[in-house]
């Protein structure tokens, strides 16, 4: 059992904010784009060129990445609290 108080909690740094951010920017493109093949097949649009191919390219790519930041600011917030637990 702890025995600290909600007051001291570790402050979110500028990083993590960043990195969490940036984790729901690529999630949001990855539906906008998703949207976007969806209209453009309904539509009857070419997707072999243009700017489909890198649409479709992002909604491959951008879970991925989005996911892998996402686990980076839960990796390091642990690391910092145990860090902050043990007192060093």
């Amino acid at each position: 059992m702890s025995t600290r108080t909600p007051g001291e909690d570790v402050p979110i740094r500028r990083l993590d904010r960043i990195l969490a951010f940036m984790s729901l920017g690529l999630l949001l493109l990855s539906i906008v784009c998703f949207f976007a093949i969806m209209i453009g097949s309904s539509a009857g649009a070419d997707f072999s060129s243009g700017i489909w191919p890198v649409i479709g390219l992002v909604v491959y790519v951008a879970p991925i990445l989005a996911f892998a930041l996402l686990l980076t600011v839960l990796i390091m917030t642990f690391v910092r609290r145990a860090r902050a637990n043990r007192g060093g």
